[in-house]
């Protein structure tokens, strides 16, 4: 058996994003010791190497995850037995699980020019997208973490997630054009939800993709939703739902949007995505991998309308 430290060295996983794939996705369910730490067997590792294995290959996690849990996922090639190494046969990456925790770690001294050094550091290691779902993220779900355990107060995880906040606004400035007058995708947050990071993400993403997004923010009523639709003629909405709270008012905007407008898409991204789109027909429930969340999107908007409303 395994504590949660030596699987993530044993498969290259950094904790934080072990911790998302075991909580999101059920790929693995360790046991617990009396004292409430967490135990990973041989079973659990190899599933782990495996999810490891076809994310990195391409699979949206949610896939990947669920293949593995039917026994459909394809077999994965050896270097099972080598802790030393990772699934794809060269060393794990553990400078992002330091990377992780060199964040947490400011956050706690309340050190914000470690903070911004340690982004630096994060986002000089590859494209936004990968950078930001490894990493950044997660970095995100160990401040959570690390709050919900007391090893840091409200006031370090604001200044932690401010630090995030203002790096993802000023992508967002950067990634593009601004949406079109006509035909957005909307991306935002229901009522009462606040924690806008992953919806910021997507809406970074999305804009360097080429996506028309309009980025609405948190907190936005549904009349103002649907408002904004109709002033749009929005083509999509994405509707983050970052917690179970934030499940029923993101229901609530979709149906409205939809009476407004029955052939807007409708998009769901965050924890409880899954949730929020049971009552509503045809949503889509976005990947937590920005660049699978992004092509999803894409691939749900068809060609783009024309004059005269042909496609482009």
């Amino acid at each position: 058996m395994y504590t949660i430290k030596e699987a993530a060295a044993r498969t290259g996983i950094p904790i934080p994003l072990l911790r998302a794939w075991q909580s999101r996705y059920g790929v693995v369910t360790p046991t617990r010791t009396a004292a409430g730490y967490r135990l990973y067997d041989d079973a659990a590792i190899d599933r782990l190497r495996s999810m490891r294995t076809l994310v990195e290959a391409g699979w949206a996690p949610s896939n990947a995850a669920r293949a593995i849990l039917t026994g459909e996922a394809p077999a994965i090639a050896a270097s099972a037995d080598d802790p030393a190494r990772s699934p794809t046969g060269g060393p794990p990456d553990n400078g992002a699980t330091s990377r992780i925790d060199a964040f947490v770690g400011a956050a706690i001294a309340l050190d914000s020019v470690r903070l911004e050094r340690v982004l630096d550091d994060m986002f000089s290691r590859g494209s936004f997208e990968r950078v930001t779902t490894d990493e950044v993220l997660p970095a995100l779900t160990a401040i959570g973490d690390a709050w919900a355990d007391g090893r840091l107060g409200v006031g370090a995880e604001h200044a932690a997630s401010h630090a995030v906040l203002r790096r993802l606004a000023g992508a967002f400035q950067a990634a593009g054009r601004p949406a079109a007058s006509v035909g957005a995708v909307l991306v935002g947050l229901p009522p009462g939800s606040r924690h806008e990071l992953g919806a910021l993400a997507f809406a970074v993403a999305g804009r360097r993709a080429g996506l028309p997004v309009l980025y609405l923010g948190p907190d936005l009523p549904a009349a103002d939703w649907v408002a904004t639709a109709s002033d749009t003629r929005a083509r999509a909405a994405v509707i983050g739902s970052p917690t179970g709270a934030d499940a029923a008012p993101a229901t609530d905007v979709a149906l409205a949007l939809r009476a407004e407008n029955p052939s807007i898409v409708i998009a769901f991204g965050g924890r409880a995505a899954d949730r929020a789109s049971g009552r509503v027909s045809t949503a889509i429930v976005l990947p937590a991998s920005l660049t699978d969340a992004v092509e999803r999107m894409t691939a749900s908007l068809g060609p783009k309308p024309g004059p005269r409303g042909r496609s482009a």
